[in-house]
């Protein structure tokens, strides 16, 4: 195994020596994996040892990963969506909240589909609020009049593209009404608010491993949570509900197995009745694990989170200065006072009376070579797939923010696959696109 390793490390080292990137020619990604040697063999090393499914790698990994959300518990699931499902559906457990269906659950309008999916695919009733434009986060006063006009249960929302709402003001909000906050943390990884990891503030909180975020295991994602008890029920959810939380090779091969009982009367129904534990059901789950391997590679990510957040900081200064001569007209990203952000993206929105609209600006950079997101749905009930939910003509009244957003709002990468040449491109094409307009 030794030499079969020796040979992917070498190869990938020079398969990496020999890129070079060329302006005009190759695209300026907005995102991508940022990956040396380490990952590849850290994966082919997990394949070799013939164990696939989650263990030695996955236990060492669920306990690394937590504090970076300033969190002791976690689980490793197969997406950041996943993880986004998992921490409402943990909301209906009998061992846990026990939330009805019809339980009212207060979420921005805008964003990414798979913050708002799991209020509604499992019964519970969205409070939609609108968003800021400065920030693009939920407008707290709309969340604080929710709160008081509502019987609200649950608040989640994401940190979006990295930089956090006032914190303050948030949690003032669910103590005051006593609310369950989950934090999507999935574009947020490093960043911190007066000081603390975002992540902290909430009873749960998700991450995404997808290649475009922070780090990646090329998919994957995570629940941290604030108690034992918490994690006991997600890892539940994750694993088509079942009981045991046996965990790797060593305790699956076990007849004691993690709880020391793994043979014993289980079953209430039949009290009398010897079961393995390892098929005994607590929740209505699913299955969201991901494969040892992509946890192998995310033990080497881990290693690199310092210099990644450094690379993606660096960024956005550079982007920041290309941007903000053309401020007249783009309303341009600040970090929230009293937060660090470790930022995903670079968000703008076109003021009114530009004159240009999205579609200029985006067209010309992704012509060169640049490419562009929008702020992913926007306004949410504006997609066809939420089109029930609401009157279009009341939605777009009621949410002109989210609406605006939709229409003028977009995002350049930071992403540490992106270096100081590169952003000296964008920089020269943006030049180039408003001496053209102006």
């Amino acid at each position: 195994m030794k030499e079969i390793l020796e040979l992917v490390k070498n190869y990938i080292e020079e398969k990496n020596s020999s890129k070079k990137w060329e302006a005009g020619k190759d695209w300026v990604q907005y995102a991508g994996p940022y990956f040396s040697s380490d990952e590849y063999v850290r994966g082919v090393e997990s394949l070799l040892k013939g164990w696939l499914a989650m263990g030695t790698d996955s236990i060492t990994f669920e306990k690394k990963f937590p504090p970076n959300y300033g969190k002791k518990y976690g689980v490793l699931t197969n997406s950041g969506s996943s993880a986004n499902l998992l921490m409402m559906v943990a909301m209906t457990s009998k061992r846990l909240y026990g939330f009805p269906k019809g339980t009212k659950v207060i979420v921005p309008v805008a964003g990414f589909p798979t913050t708002v999916n799991p209020i509604l695919q499992f019964g519970f009733e969205p409070v939609f609020v609108d968003i800021k434009l400065d920030t693009l986060n939920l407008d707290i006063e709309q969340v604080r009049e929710a709160a008081k006009n509502t019987d609200a249960k649950i608040i989640t929302f994401a940190h979006v593209l990295g930089n956090p709402p006032n914190m303050k003001e948030v949690m003032e909000i669910v103590k005051e009404y006593d609310l369950i906050l989950l934090e999507d943390c999935c574009d947020a990884l490093g960043s911190t608010y007066e000081g603390k990891p975002l992540g902290s503030f909430g009873e749960m909180a998700s991450c995404s491993f997808f290649p475009a975020h922070h780090i990646t295991m090329g998919e994957g994602g995570f629940v941290a949570t604030r108690t034992a008890e918490q994690e006991k029920i997600v890892r539940s959810f994750r694993e088509w509900g079942r009981g045991c939380y046996c965990v790797g090779k060593k305790a699956n091969l076990s007849k004691a197995g993690t709880c020391g009982s793994r043979f014993s009367s289980w079953l209430p129904a039949l009290p009398e009745e010897i079961f393995d534990h390892k098929f005994v059901y607590e929740e209505i789950g699913f299955n969201l694990k991901p494969i040892e391997m992509q946890a192998s590679m995310g033990l080497a990510q881990l290693d690199k989170l310092p210099e990644i957040h450094e690379r993606r900081k660096e960024n956005y200064k550079n982007l920041f200065k290309v941007f903000e001569k053309y401020e007249e007209h783009l309303h341009l990203p600040r970090a929230t006072p009293n937060s660090n952000p470790s930022w995903f993206s670079f968000p703008m929105t076109i003021k009114e009376g530009a004159p240009f609209k999205r579609k200029d600006i985006t067209g010309f950079l992704e012509d060169n070579k640049i490419q562009t997101r929008t702020y992913f749905a926007g306004n949410i009930l504006l997609q066809p797939a939420y089109s029930h939910l609401n009157d279009i003509k009341d939605t777009i009244e009621k949410y002109p923010v989210a609406t605006k957003a939709t229409k003028d709002t977009f995002f350049v990468g930071t992403s540490p696959v992106i270096d100081k040449t590169q952003i000296d491109y964008i920089g020269s094409v943006v030049d180039q696109f408003f001496n053209n307009k102006m």
